[in-house]
């Protein structure tokens, strides 16, 4: 059962444009639904008319991803990563084949799960690798058990931000959000993270050249500090958590807007390439 022209002219697509809708219907099934379901509802894929649709709930009843199924998928895209920054040969679906050969889970389904995984990289303020552009079709408990994944995998600790973030994000959505009644007493909480040695000679000598002026947008910085200091931030363009170094040919003196949007901006990877053109110093790591 295929939908008629009408459907893909109300979603804005051309006629009969199939690879679409069965590519949305992929996502559908990799989404992670359990943040919307009631307990242990299911539905009985022999009561809907669509056979695809029924094979999308067969799939989707009791098919939550498991932690092995999450750190594998993990553990490629890192590998993928560490393949691309080397400059060495790679194939994506290579990957996700071999998964889906691992695990009861088509070749797509992995796909899109790494796209998650940008995501929650993206919203760590990391890099991500290319070609894998950030879903969002994610929940945030799913986002969360794939943050410490991550930093299980490279060593590291890191405090919980991702599912807060998607928290608020999905509050956003809503309509006309009445007043939050909030905490007169916040309560306090520790968490550990890795933090990098840095070298103070290198931002000196970084803000020093700047003079003043951020190398990104090329104006002057936004105010001055206590002391008088033009306010401008240090930033690395492969970013420490990223095996990145600590030398000031990876290093550059930005305004805190350009800062933000180089690690959180939807054309930070277009920013790092104008910033490779224009600060002559830096060399791509």
């Amino acid at each position: 059962m295929a939908p008629e022209e009408d459907y893909f002219r109300l979603s804005g697509r051309s006629a009969n444009d199939f690879s679409w809708w069965t590519s949305e219907i992929e996502k559908s099934k990799a989404f992670d639904w359990s943040d919307y379901l009631l307990p242990n509802l299911e539905i009985e894929p022999h009561t809907l008319s669509s056979p695809t649709l029924a094979t999308a709930v067969e799939e989707a009843n009791g098919a939550a991803w498991t932690v092995d199924e999450l750190r594998s998928a993990v553990e490629a895209y890192l590998d993928m990563m560490a393949h691309d920054r080397a400059g060495k040969p790679y194939v994506k679906k290579q990957y996700y084949e071999k998964l889906a050969g691992k695990f009861n889970r088509t070749a797509k389904a992995f796909e899109y799960r790494m796209q998650n995984i940008s995501y929650v990289l993206s919203l760590m303020g990391r890099d991500w690798l290319r070609g894998l552009k950030p879903a969002k079709n994610v929940g945030a408990q799913v986002a969360g058990q794939i943050e410490q994944l991550l930093a299980e995998a490279e060593g590291r600790q890191v405090a919980p931000i991702v599912a807060f973030e998607i928290a608020v994000r999905d509050e956003v959505k809503k309509k006309q959000l009445p007043v939050p009644t909030g905490s007169d007493s916040p309560q306090p909480f520790t968490s550990a993270s890795t933090q990098y040695a840095r070298d103070p000679e290198i931002k000196a000598w970084i803000l020093q050249q700047a003079g003043g002026v951020c190398e990104c947008c090329k104006k002057s910085a936004p105010f001055k500090a206590a002391d008088g200091m033009p306010y401008l931030e240090v930033h690395h363009v492969r970013r420490l958590a990223d095996q990145g170094s600590d030398q000031v040919s990876n290093a550059v003196a930005v305004c805190p807007n350009c800062h933000r949007e180089l690690h959180y901006g939807a054309y930070s990877k277009q920013l790092v390439e104008q910033l490779y053109l224009s600060v002559e110093r830096l060399v791509c790591e």
